[in-house]
């Protein structure tokens, strides 16, 4: 089993920014690719970022050019740093991991963008 656990969300005001954090624990042998979601009020979740185990990520046509995923394989972490934040980024933000073929989520974090 893996356990992941989100840290860094919060409320910040438009064009601000915030760094978002998953840090995966349990029975890990290797994490192949690391993921951000993000699923608002009354709209289905989507992606907003994934990232290959050797660190090739890919973004949501959004968030391009403002957000960058990166991780740290030594510390089974992944990171979303989210720029130039704007209202619509309003969402709970879930990470997930693909280990062993096994999908694992953690239970979200809140990020909130006032305008």
């Amino acid at each position: 089993q893996v356990q992941l656990v989100e840290s860094g969300g919060g409320l910040v005001q438009a064009g601000g920014s915030l760094r978002l954090s998953c840090a995966a624990s349990g029975s890990i042998f290797s994490i192949n690719t690391m993921g951000w979601y993000r699923q608002a009020p009354g709209k289905q979740r989507e992606m907003v970022a994934t990232i290959t185990w050797g660190g090739v990520g890919n973004y949501a046509d959004s968030v391009k050019g403002r957000f960058t995923i990166s991780r740290d394989n030594a510390k089974n972490t992944s990171y979303l740093q989210m720029n130039s934040l704007k209202p619509e980024a309003t969402a709970v933000y879930s990470c997930n991991v693909l280990h062993l073929g096994n999908v694992y989520w953690g239970q979200g974090t809140q990020v909130t963008v006032s305008s």
